[in-house]
């Protein structure tokens, strides 16, 4: 990267610290940028230049962005279905990081802006059935996004957009779906459903219990991508040509009950699920189609979910253990 300078924000999240940790590798000079104090940052990267900053301001993102040549914007108010069901106000208003997010880069001259949006965004028709057709990047349109969430990420879409066509911003957009891994929210409410059934099944693994809870028949479907899948996304997006929003994600789908069935294998033990069937679970089916991040980067992610899931799954029982045993 050449010493580039780049801006993470949201990098005390999951994926932002991942993100900040694969900049500094490849050379770039990285300022990361983090609403919560550096005590909560799920990884901090001694490095960097860690920043706390409240970027629903505008005078922050100046701030933040002032002398960046690339901006990756990640920051969000947001989590798993159980959070963003819940919270549709305070997701919505993570508009305001986006907006003036985007301002900044225009004022500060910067080179590229990076916009990670999310599958969110698509038709809820087009999800209504467990066995549902790969998700295309134009099946956002006609809008029927995600109520909250998914809205102001797709309304963010549209402004990158607009900022590329009438002040030349050159921005970039990928959809995450279902990012998972090691280094981010397993419990409190905005951990996703990879995270949540790996502490559940090491949970019950560690208190002898054998029983965990199951939100929803777990008959609905998913595919879930691996923290480096996404990470690679997202450079690869952010150094091609490609200012349409492209899908990051995995094609592999698979059931809720499939999923546990994984992270059994991996902790060697065998749970009985307990169905909430009236909590929240989203839509019906969800799977990402790559054929145009395949065409566009000749690549795609590739990670099988065995293999994502075993590093989580250790990760996450080796926090808990070391609770107990503190």
């Amino acid at each position: 990267m050449n010493s580039r300078s780049v801006l993470v924000t949201g990098a005390g999240g999951f994926i932002g610290g991942h993100l900040v940790g694969r900049l500094l590798q490849d050379g770039a000079r990285v300022r990361a940028v983090d609403i919560k104090p550096l005590e909560r940052w799920y990884q901090v990267h001694e490095q960097a230049e860690n920043l706390e900053a409240d970027l629903r301001l505008r005078e922050a993102c100046y701030g933040a962005a002032d002398g960046i040549d690339d901006i990756y914007n990640l920051a969000a108010d947001m989590g798993g279905m159980g959070f963003i069901e819940g919270n549709k106000a305070a997701c919505m208003l993570s508009v305001l990081i986006n907006t003036h997010m985007l301002d900044a880069a225009r004022w500060c001259e910067a080179e590229r802006f990076f916009y990670a949006s999310s599958a969110c965004v698509y038709a809820a028709d087009k999800q209504s059935s467990p066995q549902v057709m790969p998700l295309r990047e134009p099946d956002a349109y006609p809008a029927m996004p995600e109520d909250g969430y998914g809205w102001e990420k797709l309304f963010s879409e549209r402004m990158c957009r607009h900022f590329t066509e009438d002040f030349g911003l050159e921005t970039r957009i990928a959809r995450y779906h279902n990012v998972y891994g090691p280094h981010g929210s397993f419990e409190g409410g905005r951990e996703k459903a990879p995270a949540a059934i790996c502490r559940k099944v090491a949970e019950a693994k560690l208190s002898g219990t054998h029983e965990i809870e199951v939100w929803g028949d777990g008959q609905q479907t998913r595919s879930f991508t691996f923290i480096d899948d996404c990470v690679e996304g997202t450079i690869r997006i952010m150094d091609s040509n490609v200012s349409e929003p492209l899908n990051v994600g995995s094609s592999e789908l698979v059931t809720i009950n499939e999923l546990i069935d994984a992270v059994e294998e991996i902790a060697g033990v065998g749970v009985e699920r307990r169905n909430d069937l009236g909590a929240p679970q989203g839509v019906r089916g969800r799977n990402s189609d790559n054929t145009l991040i395949r065409a566009a980067l000749d690549w795609a992610p590739m990670i099988p979910l065995a293999e994502g899931l075993e590093p989580t799954y250790r990760w996450i029982h080796n926090q808990l253990v070391h609770r107990v045993v503190v």
